[in-house]
């Protein structure tokens, strides 16, 4: 008998080959012209701005953002078991998720409230 796990196994190192690969391959045929834009650190389409010395402060709202995303792409994830077994939960599993749901949507509705989700 063979085991289970071997196209699992084959499955993640054939990932891992494909990652190593395509970052090692563009490293040896990429363009190498470097230039200021290029040094620049990437902030969202905003200009840069001279930091002090020791790296200065990054805007809060960087943050902010990324746990939202964080908060409300976890909840999708959540949602998925529950539509995939969505015939065998029953009742009780429905009244859960609308308990979740609407848990999620008051979070939700208090962000857009205060002007979390506003991208000035």
């Amino acid at each position: 008998m063979s085991n289970p796990y071997v196209p699992i196994l084959f499955l993640v190192g054939l990932g891992f080959v494909f990652a190593v690969g395509s970052v090692g391959t563009s490293l040896v045929v990429g363009p190498k012209r470097y230039n200021r834009a290029k040094s620049e650190p990437y902030e969202c389409g905003i200009q840069p701005t001279p930091r002090a010395h020791g790296g200065g402060r990054v805007p809060i709202k960087y943050f902010i953002t990324a746990m939202l995303f964080i908060i409300f792409d976890i909840e999708s994830v959540f949602l998925y078991p529950f539509a995939v077994a969505f015939d065998q939960l029953g009742l009780f599993a429905l009244v859960e998720m609308v308990l979740f749901i609407l848990t999620v949507f008051v979070a939700y509705a208090y962000v857009w409230k205060r002007g979390g989700l506003e991208w000035d």
